[in-house]
């Protein structure tokens, strides 16, 4: 077994421990990030002690999304709900101004993590974030919404690599090669938005890790949202 499966439950079991917490609660999308964080869960703190929240936007999220969540949900074993979205985000449209579309996508990412976090309070959990480190690494997360959890299972894993660990975990395959999407607004995927495939982004992102330069035109494309995101990856300064 690939060993950063090992370290990523343990690091979930001390984390815990060290907080005073035994339960977990994660949003389920029907993606393979959120698949692979509620399997990692299930094996840090069995089934009973996990619970998932699947929050769909009708009109928005993907006709597949709320079966393959809900099917995952119940092979794992672990608790869910289905909360829908589209009545609180309606609520939004009384406000006395006029919503732009970037506050509409943001709003949806913001909602589901007060969601989480209003679960989490009511039933003493922790919020497992399923970001990965690609994602991170691009600042392509919505400040205060899925940016904004307790901890960070696969934080440190990019999307290639949570492709691997999920194979190597068993997971569905039509959930593995699901195009990636946000499910932020019609028609989005994540590959066709940034512009590049994740193994090219992924590619770029080690260069750049290990101390190499931008060269082509998309690793500067690349660099450049890195630079301007920058923002997202820090706490608030006075």
């Amino acid at each position: 077994m690939d060993p950063r499966i090992d370290k990523i439950v343990e690091g979930l079991k001390d984390f815990f421990e060290k907080a005073g917490f035994k339960k977990a609660v994660l949003g389920l999308s029907g993606g393979v990030d959120s698949a692979l964080v509620a399997k990692l869960a299930v094996m840090a703190f069995g089934k009973e002690n996990v619970t998932a929240l699947i929050m769909p936007m009708e009109g928005i999220s993907l006709p597949n999304s709320l079966p393959d969540a809900k099917a995952w949900a119940e092979e794992l074993g672990i608790n869910y709900q289905v909360i829908a979205l589209r009545n609180y985000v309606e609520r939004y449209k009384k406000l006395p101004w006029n919503e732009t579309e970037l506050a509409h996508i943001n709003l949806q990412a913001r909602l589901r993590m007060t969601v989480l976090y209003h679960f989490a309070n009511s039933h003493k959990a922790l919020v497992l974030g399923t970001g990965n480190k690609t994602e991170a690494k691009l600042g392509y997360f919505t400040k205060y919404g899925d940016g904004a959890v307790d901890i960070a299972p696969i934080g440190n894993l990019y999307k290639t690599d949570v492709w691997k660990l999920a194979k190597e975990l068993g997971l569905p395959e039509h959930i593995i090669n699901k195009k990636a999407s946000a499910e932020l607004k019609v028609g989005q995927t994540d590959e066709g938005e940034i512009g590049m495939n994740y193994a090219e982004i992924d590619a770029a992102l080690r260069k750049f890790e290990s101390g190499g330069l931008a060269e082509t035109e998309n690793e500067k494309k690349l660099q450049a949202r890195i630079e301007a995101n920058k923002h997202k990856r820090e706490l608030p300064r006075l």
